[in-house]
This record gives C-alpha cells, structure tokens and sequence, in this order.
C-alpha cells in the first residue's frame, strides 16, 4: 500500500453484481443499502482498492462502488490479524465480520498475505519472515484452511520489494515457496499470487529463477508511475499497453506453464492535486487499455480518500469526483465482464479500442496529442461524455485528450479493430523487425522507435533551449528514454546505445552518464560515464552492453544525466550475437 507497509495480511475482496442501468453517484455521505446479492465466482476487471484506512468502515463508501459496477474490492485485514497478540492464540472475530458483511452484498475473498506479527523476534521488523518460515506457514495453512469455500486469491506480500528492507528476489522466493506449499496443502483450491512493486518484471524473473517457479497462481503489480507518465505525455500509451505482454514474454521464457496465468494491477491510481480532469483522463486509460491487453482486474486506488493521495473516487465526505462518474459510465457502457473487439488508429495518430456493449460496439478514445484534431466518422454517431453523460450527435468532433465513449460507428472501423488485435500495438509505426530506433533532436524532432517522456511538448523545448540539438538542462523528461516495446522488451541481448553530444556554447566541463535497466542490482545500472571532449565537435558517445532488460520499471528504460552539454540523436542498436 503507498506510504504504508502494513503490519497485517489484507484482505481482497470481489464484490460481483449486475451493473445499475441508471447514471452513478448520489453525492451523499450516507451508508447505501445495498441489493441482496450473491458472489459472482468470475472475476470482473472492474476493481476497487482501499487503504488501511479505509478499511475499517467499508459501510461508508463501499456502496458506492458496488454501485457503478466496481466488485473487486481491496481490504486491509486477514493473516496476522487473526493471531495478533500471542502466537498460538487465534481470534477470527475481524476477518469473519468482515467477509461477512462484504458476503451480504455478493462478496468473495481474496488475502494478500503481509508483514510480521507483534510477537515475532527473530525477523527484523519491516522485513521478511526468512527466519520464521514455519510460523509463516502455519499462519497461511491455518488462514487458508479457515477460510475454505470463501477465499480463493492469496497474494504474498505487498509490492516487493518495498516492505522487505530491499531485501534480494531470491529471498522473496523462499517466502513465496513456503505460502504456495502450505495453502495448497490447506485448500487445494487456493490461488497464490507472486507480487512485484510499480512494473517491477525482472524481479518477478529474478524470483522465478531463484526458485519460486511453479509456486504461483498469478501476478500482480502496481504501475503507478507508468499510469501517471501516460497521463500527463500524450502519446506515450504503448508504455502501459506493454505491461501485460512484457509479464507473458518473461514468464514465456522462465516459466512456460504459466504463460497465460491472470496478472492483476493491486494497486493504480493517480493523484487528485493533479487536476480532477487528469484523475478523470487516468481512470479511464488505466480501465479502458488494461481491459485490451487482457489484465484480469485493475483495482484502482481507491474508492475514498484515504491515508495516501487524495487519489480516492469520493473524497472523505462520499462526494463522488469527476472520475467515479466516468469509470461508472464506462462499466455501462462495455459491461462488467467486457468483450474487447480491437484497436485502431483515427487519423492514423489517435489510440481507440472498441468493445462489444450491450446495444452494440462502442469505441473508447482520446487524443494522443495535446492539440486537438477533428475526426470524421463518415456518418452520424453518439459521442457520450463520461463525466456527465452528456451525449451529442455528429458526423465530426474535435477530439481532445478527454476521453470520450462513441456508439453508432461505422462497421469499417469494427472491421479494423478485429483486424488489428492480433497485430504489434503501433508507436509511431512498427519496430518489431527493426535493427535500431532514434531519436533526433534537430530543427525537426523525430522519433523513430525510441521516445523521450516528453512527447509532443519536446518540440518547444527544442526551439527555446537547444536550437538544432538537446540542451542537457532541459526539463520535462527529454533525457528520459523509452525505446518501443515492439523493438525490444524483457529479452537480453547485445545492443549499443550511443548519443551524438557536444559541450555547451561556453566549453564547460561536462560528463554524459548513461542509467539503464539491467538484468543485475535492483533494476538499473550505471556504467562508466563519457567525458565529452573539449572541443566544438559533435562526438559520439558509444555504451556497448550485454545485461540490457528493459520492462519500465520506473516508466523508462535508460537516462542520461542533466548537464551542460547538447544532444542531437541518441540510437539504440541490436548487435549480433
């Protein structure tokens, strides 16, 4: 959980129903009754998450997410909870209360499995239970045999290796092992998810390979940071539609059998201080493309304004913001258990992914650009605000980076996106058989497989800082790099990054220093750096390297260092073998 690590197991909880024909949100505080339900065994990627805060009074807020269709829920309790004074002594009262309550609304449980109890002294608080792995397991067999018949997902640990003192993913592994073993052997039906923080893949591969292949049922990850860079860089989605297949290639590789297992985001969300339409925008784009790229359940975080952000839906009286609204309409729109057709391109620039709804396809779509672009469909269509419902009727409309629903399209555009599922998801075109991808930084800004996080701002920044080159000192992310996932995600193999510099017009001292993702260390490695000649040449930086992995831990795959220098093209070159 973000800005707390929590000292109990928690509680997943799915809370499946039928979604309400009538528009979200009456703005009160008040408990809402809920409907008599009954669970629904299959999961809905229409998730919810809560704080540890939050949950403690799931009867203030958790109505409202039933409301709009959100069944998947987040809670903060379970494990440890159940023995939390003396070991041996087990009192059940909060979790049974709690999937009771949550059961009478169509609840089933999940429990991610967390932290240290009070009386354990041979672990270091904070960290794993390497020294305790007996009591650990008893705890899971006892938690997993008690909940038999309700509970079916079990999730180790919350975003390692946060909470774990950065301990190694071999160590992970050994407490993976010991919750798979001692939860099947308790309920043979029990699910065991293997989890990693933000978009963590190659500690998820580093895990595997120290032995906790085999020893999960699914993964779960929470990509914060990727969320948030697509939000404020239009253009930059294929970075969040590359997780899913990113976790299938590596498990492809490491652990073939589980290739197809459910991934599941635990935890995303974006903050409120950034604007109520930019949380609108986020929730959207993290339902909308992790629905196309196959994730079982997006569990936003979170319902109510908790002890992080304010990131919640409603805010800490029940108000719902902007976004509730939207992601309600969206679950109208598509349904609680989606049937995603494909993408296409408008105007061959602008990402749209068309469903099947229940009155027929209905196409989700922004602009992949701050500037707004008419498109024109050819004929009349619905075009449906989310936030407010608010439906218009046109043959062209000026698409902003507001997402909006559209019904009534043309049956072309269903014909493309069908054709497109199964095609590489594009990035300004397809670099999946490439031998290198750029990006130059001249009079024109161009792209060619390899991105910067600033998009289509960069090109302002170009003309008011660097002229005909990359000034070092820009901000806004343009020393940021994210080479297309078409090109090269997950697999190690030889490549050579190299980036044509000079010093500044004051012949300043000035060193490029090179950070990428590395298959070594705790994600990124920093070679030695090149100390840019004195001269008023370009010269050409070279890093040959052999442990490259790039997933986008941290939304990008390398960087280089702010300085005093210029940069007119960066290259990234498969090398033979």
């Amino acid at each position: 959980m973000k800005n707390a690590i929590m000292i109990s197991a928690m509680i997943l909880l799915s809370v499946m129903s039928a979604m309400s024909e009538e528009p979200p949100a009456k703005e009160a505080g008040e408990a809402k009754t809920a409907p008599a339900l009954k669970p629904d065994p299959v999961m809905s990627p229409f998730g919810i998450g809560s704080s540890a805060l939050r949950s403690r009074d799931h009867v203030k807020w958790m109505p409202q997410m039933a409301e709009i269709g959100l069944r998947d829920l987040r809670a903060c309790t379970g494990g440890w909870a159940a023995e939390p004074e003396k070991q041996g002594e087990w009192s059940w009262t909060t979790i049974d209360d709690r999937i009771a309550y949550l059961e009478s609304i169509g609840v089933t449980c999940g429990i991610i499995l967390n932290g240290l109890p009070k009386w354990n002294t041979k672990d270091q608080k904070g960290g794993l239970p390497l020294n305790s792995l007996p009591e650990w397991g008893e705890m899971v067999g006892k938690v997993a045999e008690h909940t038999k018949g309700r509970v079916k997902y079990f999730e180790v640990w919350n975003e390692p290796p946060n909470g774990t003192k950065n301990a190694p993913a071999s160590d992970y592994a050994k407490v993976v092992i010991a919750t798979y073993d001692a939860a099947k052997k308790s309920n043979p039906d029990a699910l065991v998810g293997m989890a990693a923080k933000s978009a963590h893949i190659s500690y998820l591969d580093q895990a595997i390979k120290a032995g906790a292949k085999g020893h999960y049922d699914y993964i779960t990850l929470h990509p914060y940071e990727i969320l948030g860079t697509i939000v404020k860089h239009p253009g930059t989605e294929p970075m969040y539609m590359s997780i899913a297949p990113t976790v299938r290639k590596m498990l492809a590789a490491q652990d073939p059998t589980k290739v197809n297992i459910p991934i599941i985001l635990t935890e995303i969300g974006f903050d409120t201080k950034h604007g109520n339409d930019n949380q609108t925008r986020a929730v959207i784009m993290a339902y909308t493309m992790g629905i196309a790229q196959g994730l079982a359940c997006i569990q936003w975080f979170e319902g109510m304004d908790g002890d992080s952000g304010p990131l919640g839906l409603i805010d800490v009286k029940a108000k719902p913001r902007p976004a509730y609204h939207a992601l309600g309409r969206l679950v109208q729109q598509i349904g609680r258990h989606p049937n995603y057709i494909g993408w296409i391109m408008l105007n061959e620039k602008h990402y749209g992914f068309i469903f099947q709804g229940e009155k027929g396809p209905v196409l989700v779509t922004w602009a992949a650009s701050s500037k707004p672009d008419e498109i024109d469909f050819g004929q009349n269509v619905q075009i449906i605000d989310p936030p407010t419902g608010k439906t218009t009727d046109a043959a062209k409309y000026k698409l902003s980076m507001a997402p909006i629903f559209v019904t009534g399209i043309p049956d072309k555009l269903v014909t493309q996106a069908k054709e497109n599922k199964v095609k590489p998801f594009p990035w300004g075109g397809d670099y999946s058989g490439a031998k290198s991808v750029s990006v130059t930084f001249t009079d024109k800004y161009v792209e060619k497989g390899l991105h910067t996080m600033a998009a289509d701002t960069i090109a302002a920044d170009v003309v008011a800082y660097g002229g005909n080159a990359r000034a070092g000192e820009v901000p806004k992310g343009g020393n940021v790099f994210y080479v297309d996932p078409n090109f090269l995600s997950y697999t190690t193999c030889p490549i050579e990054i190299t980036a044509v510099v000079k010093r500044n017009e004051k012949n300043d001292p000035a060193k490029l220093t090179l950070e990428y993702e590395s298959t070594t260390g705790n994600g990124y490695k920093k070679p030695e750096p090149y100390e840019i000649p004195e001269n008023k040449e370009w010269n050409t930086a070279t890093w040959k390297i052999d442990d490259a992995q790039f997933v986008g831990t941290w939304a990008f795959n390398f960087r280089f260092n702010a300085g005093k220098f210029l940069v007119q093209s960066v290259t990234v070159t498969k090398l033979d073998k």
